[in-house]
């Protein structure tokens, strides 16, 4: 490693604590969507944007998703450009600024808005979804701006909005109205995910769909099943079939956990008020996470299948809602931003990393659908949505290193 970097990974030791005071200023922004009651990230967003301007960073762009629901009339976008010897691509760190709501407050041990220090880690909401990943990009862009040395390639941070809800404010956004901000070749990083060790890098996720059956067949007296056509045992038997699509498509992919498609039945609501009903109505829900070499039109098909089966045996009408549907290619493991972070952690941490494909959902998914490489990881015991969440002060630094080596080094 170069003398440079040195100095730049000695400047973050020694400056790790200036980011558990940022995290302090951004734990008592309630950065809460108006789906849970919030009033969004411009509070969180304005103290983001004075600090940084107080450090020394000079170039801000927003691209704020108009928002009637909240005070501001739109949601915060925030990207921060450190300019690089070299303009050929840009090391993009994107994190999110809003945050969950707190739940059963009587499961903190601490108050969830005021970050409490101990035995080298910070408790409070957010600290680790997503504060953490944003400070470690910050504190990697001031290893630059303070010590005046200049990155080999541009720095950008980007500060996101509503990627707890749905991100239709914050990524879906930008990719919808501002593409143009990406580069093809640029190297984007999404530190929201990851594992204690900082050895796992997300490549890929599985296809994402909810969907919403309603079966619509006749109430009668629960005496009289013959005078009606039960909703329920017709929707069951969907959702049993729904679940046997596990084996239908079948092909498994290592880079996953469980390696496997999954068909969930997940929700069920409420059908009739008493036990002497026979329901009319079913409706049930099913959370699928399917591999990518499949594509969700042939889910949509094998479903449809099924359902036209079940109405021809029970004589009822089922009606199908798609919720969320998503789907994306994998980041090639030889893609130049999964190789640079892997060579990155190996070279800083002495770590040899792996590659793995997850089942839930990030903003990656987005970007690579649309042509861009994106790879999520972070060094962090995975909080988040927890109750007495924390980071840990030492991987803050950690990944400000390996940001920071991939920024000078490469």
């Amino acid at each position: 490693m170069s003398l440079e970097f040195d100095q730049l990974k000695n400047w973050i030791s020694e400056h790790t604590k200036d980011m558990v005071e940022l995290e302090t200023m951004l734990t008592k922004c309630k950065s809460l969507a108006p789906e849970n009651g919030g009033t969004g990230e411009w509070e969180k967003c304005r103290v983001i944007e004075e600090y940084l301007k107080a450090a020394g960073i000079k170039y801000f762009e927003h691209y704020d998703a108009p928002d009637s629901r909240v005070a501001e009339g739109s949601r915060p976008n925030l990207v921060a450009t450190i300019p690089g010897n070299k303009d050929d691509y840009a090391i993009w760190v994107c994190a999110h600024m809003d945050v969950v709501p707190v739940g059963d407050i009587k499961a903190w041990n601490t108050d969830p808005w005021t970050v409490v220090e101990k035995d080298g880690k910070i408790y409070g909401r957010g600290v680790e979804d997503n504060q953490q990943g944003l400070c470690s990009g910050v504190l990697a862009a001031l290893s630059f701006v303070k010590q005046h040395i200049i990155p080999e390639h541009t720095i950008k941070l980007l500060f996101m909005a509503d990627e707890e809800v749905g991100s239709a404010y914050g990524m879906n956004y930008l990719i919808k109205e501002h593409f143009d901000i990406f580069g093809k070749n640029d190297r984007i990083l999404i530190p929201d995910g990851g594992d204690e060790k900082g050895e796992t890098i997300e490549i890929a996720e599985k296809n994402i769909f909810w969907v919403e059956f309603h079966t619509i067949g006749k109430q009668c007296h629960g005496s009289r099943p013959d005078l009606g056509k039960n909703a329920m045992i017709a929707g069951c038997d969907l959702a049993l079939r729904i679940n046997s699509l596990e084996k239908t498509f079948n092909k498994e992919d290592s880079l996953f956990d469980p390696p496997y498609s999954t068909f969930q039945p997940t929700k069920q609501l409420a059908n009739v008020d008493g036990v002497n009903f026979i329901p009319g109505d079913d409706v049930f829900c099913c959370d699928c996470r399917i591999n990518p070499s499949y594509s969700l039109d042939e889910v949509r098909a094998e479903m449809k299948k099924q359902m036209a089966q079940v109405e021809e045996k029970y004589g009822v009408k089922i009606e199908m809602k798609e919720l969320q549907a998503e789907e994306s290619p994998a980041t090639s493991k030889d893609a130049a931003v999964a190789k640079e972070l892997a060579l990155a952690i190996k070279n800083v941490h002495g770590i040899e990393p792996k590659f793995i494909g997850i089942g839930g959902g990030t903003v990656a998914a987005g970007l690579r659908s649309k042509g861009i490489d994106a790879v999520v990881w972070s060094t962090m015991d995975e909080l988040a949505h927890q109750p007495n969440e924390y980071c840990i002060i030492k991987n803050i630094a950690a990944d400000a290193m390996t940001i920071a080596w991939m920024a000078s080094e490469i």
